[in-house]
């Protein structure tokens, strides 16, 4: 497997950031981009790679692997920057309890419970249930709602 510059920032947060905030029963935690630049570059990570460090620490992969949410990004307008601070919290949509994670070296996993995909679709898309049911009432109901989306009116149909 080819474990490259973002694998290892990742791998690096995790272990030094969200397995200790975790493990301390912590809702939410911060990952101060110095810091965890100065940890990797002791361990032979290639300097003046900032930028990568942010995105990989933002990515989707590295939230949904642990779990969490962004709450906020303190730093310049770029968000790439030494300076960058990025504020976490576990995300209680996925069902992850504070505790569930064990200690672990780098690329194990959280102990829990596997999710199906239908499980997952449905946790999904069950929070979408019933978001247009006003909407579409207050155009008339479904016919009159598919009037609107499609822009014309029975007696403008060719």
């Amino acid at each position: 497997m080819n474990y490259g510059l973002s694998d290892q920032v990742r791998a690096r947060a995790k272990v030094s950031y969200v397995h200790p905030a975790a493990s301390k029963g912590r809702r939410s935690f911060s990952i101060p981009v110095k810091e965890l630049i100065r940890d990797l570059e002791g361990g032979g990570f290639p300097r003046n790679h900032a930028r990568q460090v942010c995105t990989a620490l933002t990515s989707g992969k590295f939230l949904h692997e642990n779990e969490i949410q962004i709450e906020a990004v303190d730093g310049p307008p770029s968000k790439n920057s030494t300076t960058v601070i990025v504020h976490y919290k576990f995300d209680p949509s996925v069902g992850i309890k504070v505790g569930d994670f064990k200690s672990e070296s780098v690329g194990g996993s959280a102990s829990r419970p596997e999710e199906t995909p239908e499980e997952w679709a449905h946790r999904m898309t069950g929070k979408l249930f019933g978001l247009m049911k006003n909407e579409i009432a207050a155009l008339g109901g479904g016919e009159a709602y598919l009037r609107w989306v499609r822009g014309y009116d029975e007696e403008d149909a060719p």
